[in-house]
């Protein structure tokens, strides 16, 4: 008994993930030898990274006679080598004819628009100043080099790297042998003529002055980062410091930061390169205990150099000889640091000792570690190309995928049962006023709580803070004026779609557009709901993304087209419990393993930071308290007042108070799936902070932490079930969006133009919700083909224009009995206008951008009617003051 009830608790708590290798090691062909030497030794400091798709690696220097130790002498060299791959994927080096300015080395390398950017570095006697580009003309079979805009000073052995388009540069020495610096400039690279950028000094790290150090860019959670590791400091007269520390600068709030707290950073020298959306992997580097021995040694030789003493001094050299000779190496370890997690692991094995006095450079999907020294004047012609493997770990087990089937089937089905109550379109888009208040209350919460928000918020706060646990709160301060303004006005009118209102109100055009664009907005947002879930479940079940929208779209559409809204309200019911259960057990299996469990989760999250709530700061810019407070306020009047999604759920219920308790249902589940989702991830960054292993680095974004925590830790048949609820949220979303569309399209444009002869009615909505469905499926098929970035950036900014200014077309209506229809079209052009605006030059932080859409058409239409059209023909029964007047006489005739 004892044994099963083990075997029972180690399956519901699942177990750890087996270490997963996501890195794979191959060679590509070997430097060939520099000019008048038959063999190539290896180069140390060489100018290296991509042009033209070739690898480009020139200057450098080594010790091509002898060892230091053994009078060698160190050789610097100006030519230049590329690297080209056929389309047989055959690779092969050549050494061009033309040479770079001077023998040099030891200096940094980007890639620019306008060739290899190459800066700084030193020679045998001096160090340099200038920068050039190198330009591989591969038609020509040749390289131009161009000069570039000199550095400020001279300078060498720094480090470097490039975040988005700015180049940022640190410490470094300014003259041969001379102290270690803090210097720390940045050159913007992404204009039209890099060659014409300036450097710009900043200031400089909290820290010592440092040389050899590591650079990195890497998002901190947030934003992207200039990341600061290791290095030594060397001062005149002073003994060598070996430094193990790292800092962040952040650029947009231009502050330094320490990291590695609970951690150090034995990368010297090392080579460094960002992984996934929040990883730093070292492929090499020095811890300098070694060096510091050497050191010790040599002190020892000086030491007995010129005394009487003839035993010491030789005993004192072998030692110093056999330290060098015997020397190990810079490690084979692979190590990652995660800047959210702020820890440290092992995340690999080279083939060989690690690389140093060289720079990783990307090559398409691979990274490439050329040449550079492997122990102390010993260099190497190696070239290693590490390949990341974004499929390690991925999968489901025949049960979980069962799981996922059987849930699917069920929401099927409640298809095909709601189908048989379908007798006409009052039952396909208000389920005949039968749907008691707190399934429509659930329903509301589902459809706001997709599969995005799902994920997303547990992602939000494992990599920042709750800064936005507010936004979700405001939905208590906009609950009152939405059960005050709007559902009286859907209520009493007896209207089908919120846009009836507005041609009741102004006129047909203003109905017209505010439907044509609810249309146009799910459509685009079906695309994004369905496309998004679909990338993080590729990315940690290995399920094709294609067919995860395809199985997403057609059962949502199959169970939608048949059991209309009530189907919809009742699938949405049975996946808030889902979702909202399956959350609370991640939550409880994450809590028994952390150390100190829900205490120690608390913990963690004070020391780092994680439960920071109020930044009562008045920057518009920044997720601050204010700008959540007032942003949430105006997204969610929007949202809950005028989204036909929302305003159908007020009409299905029997009665206007049924419908105000709707209103509260959702806005009390607000409360706890908030702190649920919020501190589930909060308990995501203690997990993984305590058990670092198991994180998936190579996440191109975060939102795939809790599906990955789903996946790798849970138990399997609970993950199936998991994974089918992200399925789930994402159809409970796309179903309302179907639903409600089909609904707008039937009512504001099929039926109110009478282009029902014919057709029965309830088959044109039906027709209408399998058009639009499809419409949404093929945009996010289409989706998947494109660059995911850049689409999601510019969907967002062009839904802006118009949805933000929707809100405050029905505000306008609503609370002033001066607005025209003409004015009201002009609100609607003047907020487009403004969002493009605010789109273009940011003004604002993005939660702000529904506030900027309401107000700007609000007061642009409240002006623009004073002049245009005839207030006089206003129905004020149609207004907030008309209404209340109305349903004061009510009151006092019942009276």
């Amino acid at each position: 008994m004892r044994y099963l009830f083990l075997f029972l608790f180690s399956f519901l708590c699942g177990g750890f993930a087996l270490a997963q290798e996501y890195f794979r090691y191959d060679l590509l062909p070997e430097l060939p030898a520099n000019s008048d030497y038959f063999v190539q030794a290896g180069l140390a400091g060489p100018y290296t990274g991509i042009d033209q798709d070739a690898l480009i690696l020139a200057g450098g220097a080594n010790f091509p006679d002898a060892l230091p130790w053994e009078g060698g002498q160190k050789v610097y060299y100006d030519e230049i080598f590329v690297l080209t791959q056929n389309a047989a994927g055959e690779s092969a080096w050549q050494l061009m004819a033309e040479r770079l300015p001077e023998k040099a080395g030891y200096g940094g390398a980007v890639a620019t628009s306008a060739g290899l950017f190459c800066f700084g570095g030193n020679t045998a006697d001096r160090v340099l100043q200038k920068t050039w580009f190198i330009q591989y003309r591969a038609d020509e079979d040749r390289v131009e080099i161009t000069p570039g805009p000199d550095l400020p000073r001279p300078l060498t052995n720094f480090a470097f790297a490039k975040v988005n388009d700015d180049l940022y540069l640190a410490g470094g020495v300014e003259m041969p042998g001379g102290p270690a610096t803090k210097t720390f400039w940045r050159i913007h690279l992404g204009g039209p003529d890099p060659a014409k950028a300036e450097w710009e000094e900043l200031e400089s790290w909290p820290g010592p002055a440092r040389a050899f150090a590591v650079g990195a860019g890497q998002s901190n959670g947030v934003q992207n980062c200039f990341y600061l590791f290791s290095g030594r400091n060397v001062q005149p007269d002073q003994a060598v410091e070996i430094l193990q520390d790292g800092y962040v600068y952040n650029p947009l709030l231009k502050t330094w930061e320490q990291i590695g707290t609970a951690t150090t950073f034995p990368v010297m020298a090392g080579t460094a390169f960002p992984v996934g959306t929040s990883g730093i992997a070292f492929s090499s580097g020095a811890d300098g205990q070694l060096m510091l021995r050497e050191n010790e040694l040599k002190k020892e030789v000086e030491r007995w150099t010129g005394t009487a003493d003839t035993m010491s001094l030789p005993r004192a050299e072998r030692n110093l000889l056999a330290h060098l000779n015997d020397h190990p190496g810079f490690g084979k370890k692979l190590f990652l640091y995660n800047t959210v997690t702020d820890r440290m692991e092992i995340a690999g094995e080279l083939p060989a000792t690690g690389q140093v006095t060289t720079t990783a450079v990307p090559w398409g999907s691979s990274i490439i570690i050329p040449s550079g020294e492997i122990r102390p004047g010993v260099r190497t012609p190696r070239i290693t190309r590490i390949s990341i493997d974004k499929e390690a770990g991925q999968g489901l087990s025949t049960w979980d995928f069962l799981v996922v089937a059987v849930y699917l089937g069920v929401l099927g089905w409640m298809g095909f049962y709601f189908s048989k109550r379908q007798k006409n379109t009052d039952d396909y888009f208000k389920g005949g006023g039968r749907v008691p208040w707190w399934a429509a209350g659930l329903s509301i919460f589902g459809t706001a709580l997709s599969a995005i928000t799902f994920m997303a918020i547990p992602a939000k706060t494992f990599a920042t803070d709750w800064s936005y646990f507010m936004l979700n709160m405001t939905i208590f301060l906009v609950a009152p004026l939405v059960i005050l303004l709007f559902i009286p006005f859907y209520r009493r009118l007896n209207l089908t779609t919120a846009y009836e209102y507005l041609e009741q109100r102004f006129n047909l055009s203003v109905r017209l557009l505010g439907s044509a664009s609810f249309i146009l907005y799910q459509i685009g947002r079906m695309g994004v709901v369905l496309f998004l879930p679909s990338i993080a479940l590729n990315v940690v079940t290995g399920i094709d993304i294609f067919l995860c929208i395809g199985v997403m779209g057609f059962i949502s559409l199959i169970y939608t087209m048949m059991g209309g809204i009530e189907a919809v309200i009742w699938t949405d019911v049975v996946q808030v419990i889902v979702l909202l259960g399956g959350a609370l057990l991640s939550l409880g299996l994450i809590i028994s393993k952390v150390d100190g469990g829900f205490g120690g989760i608390v913990e963690t999250g004070i020391q780092d930071h994680k439960f920071n709530l109020f930044d009562l700061d008045l920057s518009l810019r920044q997720p601050t308290f204010w700008v959540m407070l007032v942003g949430g306020m105006f997204a969610n009047i929007t949202t809950y007042g005028t989204d036909q999604t929302m305003v159908q759920r007020y009409l299905t219920t029997k009665s206007v108070k049924t419908a105000n308790q709707s209103v509260w249902t959702n806005a009390l589940l607000t409360i706890p799936a908030t702190l649920i989702f919020f501190f589930l991830g909060t308990a995501l960054y203690a997990f993984f902070q305590s058990f670092p292993a198991e994180l998936n680095p190579t996440f191109a974004n975060n939102d795939a932490i809790f599906p990955w925590y789903i996946v790798s830790q849970l138990p399997t048949g609970v993950s199936g079930l998991l994974i089918a609820g992200i399925f789930a949220a994402a159809m409970s979303s796309i179903s309302s969006s179907m639903n409600s569309a089909a609904t707008a399209y039937s009512t504001d444009f099929h039926f109110r133009f009478g282009w029902t002869a014919g057709i029965d009615r309830l088959r044109l909505a039906r027709i209408a919700t399998l058009i639009i469905g499809l419409s949404g499926t093929a945009f996010a098929l289409i989706m998947a083909t494109w660059d995911i970035q850049s689409l999601w950036d510019e969907f967002q900014k062009v839904l802006g224009l118009i949805i933000g200014g929707l809100g405050g077309v029905f505000l306008l209506g609503i609370l002033s009995s001066r607005a025209t229809g003409a004015g009201a079209l002009v609100g609607i052009s003047c907020s487009v206008i403004v969002q493009i605006l605010v789109a273009y030059y940011q003004p604002v932080h993005l939660m702000l951008y529904s506030a900027t859409g309401v107000l700007s058409c609000f007061i642009c239409g409240w002006l623009a009617s004073l002049i245009l059209g005839d207030p006089s023909k206003v129905d004020l029964s149609l207004t907030y003051s008309g209404q209340k007047t109305l349903t004061d006489q009510e009151e006092n005739t019942n009276n």
